[in-house]
């Protein structure tokens, strides 16, 4: 059986992590993965845990109105949250079918003081990210998550269990 999943997003990160997770959900099916280019309908730099799953959310919602020949629509949108301890990072996850839907969030990391101080100015992380660390692009390979933890935990590798969290309501449709 084969199974056409659409990430609202071209970023090689987010349809990596996505093809990984559904392979791992579905080991049955044959998982077909398509980025496609669908605004998130936030800040580009998503500045609070709500912005962040509504980016996600609208990605998810673009690409299903965009692209409705699919099984799955997925979003996922990168965000910031200043907290007490200062600045953590984390993802959304939101998954569509036609009759369910799923969400889940990344884990949290702390970024560093340097990267704060550029974000609070209004660079986009990943821009900040290269700046601080003398990289190019850097939020379409490794991530601030793979800079930070030398690559032990890079970008897709952080999202992927996020996906398949997501993904739970669609093993266990009676439960949801």
């Amino acid at each position: 059986m084969e199974t056409k999943v659409v990430v609202g997003s071209k970023n090689p990160v987010k349809t990596k992590c996505t093809q990984i997770a559904f392979e791992k959900v579905f080991p049955n099916e044959k998982i077909i993965v398509e980025g496609v280019s669908v605004p998130s309908g936030v800040s580009d730099q998503p500045m609070s845990d709500k912005e962040t799953l509504q980016g996600a959310l609208n990605r998810t919602i673009q690409a299903q109105e965009d692209y409705p020949n699919a099984d799955y629509w997925v979003g996922i949108e990168g965000g910031i949250e200043d907290s007490k301890e200062g600045m953590d990072a984390f993802a959304w996850v939101t998954i569509h079918s036609k009759n369910q839907s799923g969400q889940a969030r990344t884990a949290t990391f702390q970024l560093p003081p340097k990267v704060q101080e550029l974000v609070r100015q209004g660079i986009e992380l990943g821009v900040a990210d290269d700046m601080v660390f003398q990289r190019s692009n850097s939020k379409q390979t490794n991530g601030a998550v793979g800079i930070l933890t030398n690559d032990l935990i890079d970008r897709a590798s952080y999202y992927e269990p996020a996906v398949v969290l997501a993904l739970i309501p669609f093993l266990h449709p009676e439960l949801y």
